[in-house]
């Protein structure tokens, strides 16, 4: 998803039933919107942010489902 403006797609793939959570950052580490927080089912996902209420920049999206946890950079450009 980069760079993008202002809307950007996440996707990502469960084989287990996990609970996830996908949130976005700051490029300070803060969290600044909760994108999933709940128990989801084996298969494929996509999750669209809308990030026209925020500045541009640097972001990070983590996807946390089970064990499972990943970190990912995006550029939103205005």
């Amino acid at each position: 998803p980069n760079p993008f403006n202002p809307t950007t797609a996440i996707g990502y793939q469960l084989s287990a039933v996990s609970d996830v959570e996908l949130s976005i950052y700051n490029l300070l580490g803060r969290k600044i919107v909760t994108l999933v927080k709940q128990k989801q089912s084996p298969g494929t996902y996509q999750v669209k942010w809308d990030a026209s209420g925020f500045a541009s920049g640097v972001y990070y999206y983590r996807l946390k489902a089970g064990e499972f946890q990943d970190v990912r950079k995006m550029i939103h450009i205005k």
